[in-house]
């Protein structure tokens, strides 16, 4: 029907539609004002404007000069357009430098080209022209360099058919593509896997988040498991026994931390209120969540031991401000540890900024300060007088004596030496550690990850925020000056890291030969620390275009004018010091970029070529979290699990070896540790979340769901959505990815409207400690927590199905077969009835 009402649209519309050829004709007709050399017929009058294009300077200033003082004693007025008003300035300090008296008005927004108008005697010149940086602008617009970004993550998404897959509960396999196969009157869609003997295994499109790609040890083929003999089973036992042994001693130690009593916190105070309320930005969800996360930790009267893991430039430093505030309003002193002179500086200003008008002292020690200035500062420390002092590993030096010191907030936390580790520990036996990091070191999210640290993610970007658009190229002038010149002309700046002091002149030198008017400064940690504080300082207020420096700009130097990165020698780099420096650009709402510069991915080591290719792929934002789980890939998770443990990874693969950790630790914590989390526990039998007792639930189904041939053609294509789907827990997101689907298919059909509903159903499902649903023969049969044992039998979510069962006994009943319980319903002819009981169960009570 819908087919029929399109087509008599169409033939309603046909005397209407008309070509081109036939447009132009009858427009003839009309009367025209026609733009440009030549006119589309005979025109009856022409209006000509008496103007001439603005000349061309070549950046040589004294024809700038020249011309404009020319048009001014003519009489013309002159306008300077500039998208930047710092760039009017500029050129206002060039003309006094010079000692010419010129004045022009600077406007604030340019245009393509200027021009001069000689019937009203005005000079429209634009500062991109004087400069020269015209074509480049025109060359490359933020558009035409944008295309990149999804390609990539979209490919490391997609299976080729012969990749190596892992299914959890059959091992690796090789994918062998999307299929279709009969299902009683219908048809389904399923994924084929090819095991040893090519025995072949199906996977339903529902469980797709059961496989992952294969990512073991680089380079070398895993072996592919031979179903029906246990040996899959065996190798995850083994690996789950051997976790446990070690995730036994952390909760151990976890549960000593536990029993310390740490300074108990009182709630929010009116100026708490008031400082958070002054925050320029909305706080984004994880944000308020990290931030009611270390709150509530430092209310409780264990000590705080919380890693704040969020993305460069994702709004940590405003945690740590609200935490430190909340120890100051205590009366406690706070600590903040930062890796660099550089750092500890810009922090110093950033809290005092956020803390204006607060009673509430702020200091900095670092080697930049005088002796005149330590001695002070050590002095106004012991006596309580500052509050927050922010510095380099000197503030845990013997000489820093604290009043009373209550909280400390270590940032970047894998720059620290061992032994700065060691005096930390001493430090803060009973003392609240808050620790701020981007790319944990893989040990540390190891620890996160096994429960013996607290861990607050903070993944969602501030708003109008873009990806860094990341690529890997040779060391090349061209390259080099086509990038500098196009952040230039949008007035931009560029961080150009080279961490060979030596040979940093010349990289200056070759700039300046490429870029005659770039204003290049250098930077490296073996200046003295004024001098170097005074260069950072200045490419702040833009007095330069580049600053050319080592490594200390890693560290969270904030500057949002920076939106072009280059990256000399990264294959000598570790991964997370690649993104950090990454993150020091794309902080504002302009296009990022970030080049790489490396020899030719051939001649280096498979290690270095991983990293090169992760932080190229993984260049989304919020993906700090990404990148360190492909550290703790590349280099494993270091001696805290023994030599063994990157045998684990290469036999599991790596997302199966962290499912495994995950059900490790969720025993440990149900079964040997239950008195430790009992106050967790109970928690969550209150809730009504049966999701406490669920890892995952799988969906079987003998309806049609599935999106049609006709409707996505490409199998690929239909494979990344299924797997997008699979992926998705919120009514919201399932709503987005159906505008995206209508936007770029049309109508979704009944099928794939059915099997979108799949989503609501399974979340739901966990809700109520269901692992399996099946929904067959118009029934839909729930089985629940396969540990009869387990505490969920005594939960509010499975009371809920008692009282429904109750509700409605003739269209349902509870049985037990097998040693497994389930629930049947009747009468479900489609996904939507079972949401909607699904529904109704949860809302009871």
């Amino acid at each position: 029907a819908a087919y029929e009402g399109e087509q008599t649209e169409l033939a309603s519309l046909e005397g209407r539609l008309i070509d081109g050829a036939e447009f132009t004709v009858k427009a003839l007709e009309f009367v025209r004002i026609d733009f440009g050399h030549k006119a589309t017929g005979t025109p009856q009058a022409v209006l000509k404007f008496n103007t001439s294009v603005q000349p061309i300077f070549h950046k040589n200033f004294d024809m700038v000069a020249g011309s404009l003082t020319d048009y001014s004693q003519r009489g013309y007025r002159l306008y300077i357009c500039s998208d930047s008003m710092k760039q009017t300035d500029r050129l206002r300090d060039i003309f006094q430098e010079r000692g010419d008296q010129i004045s022009f008005e600077p406007v604030d927004r340019t245009l393509h080209e200027g021009f001069v108008d000689h019937t009203l005697k005005c000079c429209i010149f634009t500062d991109h022209q004087i400069f020269d940086r015209f074509h480049k602008y025109n060359l490359r617009s933020d558009k035409a360099r944008s295309g990149k970004v999804a390609l990539s993550l979209k490919e490391l998404n997609m299976f080729e058919p012969g990749d190596y897959v892992v299914h959890i509960d059959h091992g690796i396999g090789k994918f062998a593509g999307l299929v279709r196969i009969p299902n009683g009157n219908t048809t389904q869609e399923v994924i084929k896997l090819i095991y040893q003997n090519d025995d072949v295994v199906f996977v339903s499109i529902h469980s797709l988040h059961k496989i992952s790609k294969y990512k073991g040890k680089e380079g070398e083929q895993p072996r592919i498991s031979k179903l029906g003999t246990g040996a899959w089973e065996k190798i995850k036992e083994r690996t789950k026994t051997k976790i446990k042994d070690i995730a036994r001693d952390l909760i151990k130690l976890y549960s000593q931390r536990k029993q310390e009593k740490g300074f108990k916190y009182s709630p929010d105070s009116f100026l708490q209120h008031e400082l958070e309320a002054s925050f320029l930005y909305e706080d984004t969800p994880d944000q308020l969540k990290a931030t009611q996360d270390v709150k509530a930790d430092m209310e409780s009267d264990r000590p705080m031991d919380r890693l704040v893991c969020g993305d460069v430039g994702f709004g940590k430093t405003e945690v740590a401000v609200r935490a430190a505030f909340k120890a100051v309003a205590d009366n406690k002193q706070v600590a903040v540890l930062v890796p660099t002179t550089v750092l500890a500086y810009q922090h110093y200003q950033t809290f005092s900024k956020r803390l204006e008008g607060m009673p509430c002292k702020v200091d900095y020690l670092s080697r930049a300060r005088t002796a005149k200035d330590t001695s002070r500062i050590l002095k106004e420390l012991a006596n309580g007088d500052i509050n927050i002092l922010i510095g380099t590993h000197k503030i845990i030096g013997k000489s820093v004596k604290f009043k009373d010191l209550g909280l400390l907030i270590i940032d970047e936390e894998q720059k620290f030496g061992v032994s700065v580790k060691e005096k930390l520990r001493q430090i803060k036996v009973n003392v609240d550690t808050l620790t701020m990091t981007a790319t944990p070191i893989p040990r540390t999210l190891q620890f996160s990850l096994m429960g013996a640290r607290d861990l607050s993610v903070i993944q969602t970007p501030p708003p109008n925020r873009y990806p860094i658009q990341t690529e890997v190229h040779t060391f090349n002038e061209e390259i080099i000056t086509e990038a500098i010149n196009f952040e230039m002309s949008r007035n931009g700046q560029v961080f150009f890291v080279n961490n060979r002091i030596q040979n940093l002149p010349e990289l200056k030198a070759m700039i300046e030969r490429n870029i005659p008017d770039c204003r290049v400064c250098i930077g490296h940690g073996q200046m003295q620390p004024e001098e170097l504080e005074k260069i950072i300082f200045d490419f702040v207020n833009y007095d330069y275009d580049v600053l050319l420096a080592t490594t200390i700009i890693e560290s969270g130097i904030d500057i949002p004018n920076a939106n072009t990165i280059i990256i000399n020698q990264a294959q000598n780099f570790g991964l997370s010091d690649l993104h950090q420096m990454r993150g020091r650009v794309g902080r504002s709402n302009k296009k990022a970029f970030c080049y790489l510069l490396a020899p030719p991915l051939s001649s280096l080591t498979p290690e270095a070529k991983r990293r090169l290719q992760a932080i190229e792929n993984f260049s989304d934002l919020g993906s700090g979290i990404h990148i360190a789980m492909q550290d703790l890939d590349i280099r494993g998770a270091g001696n805290m699990l023994g030599a063994e443990q990157s045998g684990f990874i290469a036999d599991l693969g790596y997302e199966t070896y962290q499912k495994i950790l995950n059900e490790a630790v969720t025993e440990l914590k149900n079964e040997e540790f239950a008195d430790l989390y009992a106050e967790e526990i109970k928690a969550g039998e209150e809730k009504i979340s049966g999701e406490e007792f669920v890892d995952e639930c799988t969906v079987e189904s003998d309806l049609e769901l599935l999106f049609p041939n006709e409707y996505i053609p490409s199998s690929s294509e239909r494979m990344l959505l299924y797997r997008e789907l699979d992926k998705l827990e919120l009514d919201k997101d399932v709503e987005d990815f159906k505008a995206r689907l209508v936007d770029r298919f049309g109508k979704i059909p009944l099928e794939g409207e059915e099997l979108i509903r799949i989503v609501p159903l399974r979340r739901l499902a966990k809700r109520l400690g269901v692992e399996k649903v099946i929904l067959k023969a118009g029934k839909m049969i729930l089985f629940f927590v396969s540990n009869l044992e387990s505490p969920y039998y005594q939960s509010a979510a499975f009371g809920k199905i008692i009282d429904y069962m109750a509700k409605y006994p003739r269209d349902c009943n509870l049985r037990e077969q097998n040693g497994k319980r389930s629930m049947v319903v009747k009468n479900i002819t489609n996904v939507d009835e079972a949401v909607r009981i699904l529904q109704e169960i949860v809302s009871l009570g």
